[in-house]
């Protein structure tokens, strides 16, 4: 559809965040310059209105800013104009298909003994939450220490000895990547939102350790409380000032 769009409208293309539902609502309804032009900005606005578009008089100034930039209409304009139409709705489509599928998951997960637990984790939601779930089943026995759970998550060295060297750590190549995107990402919005993840974060840091590393190390160590908390049946309960600070 971008490119469709490029091909006749390409400052309205790059004036435009096409993952946003208002931006495609304008598409399922104009698509040149010309058509923009003539509906002008207050219609525009009331059209975008109407369809419950958030910011429908910011979406309308972009448009006929764009609009008004291009006064050349392009070969074969009409035909893309009208495929660029049909993408529009059949994307706003699947979007909607995947809000249902959205919800179902959300609702399903709600409903597993182990949702209070993992949710209660800083950055654990229910997306992450509900992928952490449909990676591991929710049961730690399955892994019997929180190391090999690291280890099938990837985000624990594994070792690499040979003959007369021990002690040699290297990445793992063989683990489960969609949790590793799970352990990697809430830990990236734990530090935004828990003191002790941010503190980790930083010592890290100071540590002389790359961001990467620092997160990954982070990740590490969520994962072992994570695992004690499944193991128990507990929520997370962020430690008090006084236990921090000792």
């Amino acid at each position: 559809m971008r490119a469709q769009l490029t091909g006749v409208f390409p400052g309205l293309e790059r004036a435009l965040d096409l993952t946003n539902t208002g931006p495609l609502t304008l598409l399922t309804g104009y698509q040149t310059p010309a058509a923009i032009r003539r509906i002008g900005a207050k219609r525009l606005e009331t059209w975008l209105r109407n369809r419950h578009v958030v910011r429908p008089d910011r979406l309308a100034e972009l448009a006929i800013e764009a609009a008004e930039r291009q006064h050349t209409s392009l070969p074969g304009e009409k035909l893309t104009a009208q495929l660029v139409h049909t993408l529009a709705k059949e994307v706003m489509g699947l979007n909607q298909q995947v809000a249902e599928l959205d919800k179902d998951i959300e609702a399903r997960f709600r409903d597993h003994h182990v949702f209070d637990v993992i949710t209660s984790m800083p950055g654990l939601g229910v997306i992450l939450g509900a992928e952490f779930l449909a990676a591991t089943g929710g049961d730690m026995s399955a892994f019997g220490t929180a190391d090999r759970l690291a280890g099938f998550g990837g985000v624990a060295p594994v070792p690499r000895d040979s003959g007369k060297i021990s002690g040699s750590l290297r990445r793992p190549q063989c683990y489960n990547r969609r949790l590793q995107r799970v352990f990697y990402t809430s830990a990236l919005f734990s530090i935004r939102h828990s003191e002790e993840s941010c503190r980790f974060y930083d010592r890290k840091r100071g540590e002389g350790k790359r961001h990467t590393q620092a997160v990954l190390a982070l990740a590490r160590r969520r994962v072992n409380v994570l695992w004690a908390l499944l193991r128990d049946g507990r929520c997370y309960e962020p430690a008090p000032p006084k236990a921090l600070a000792a």
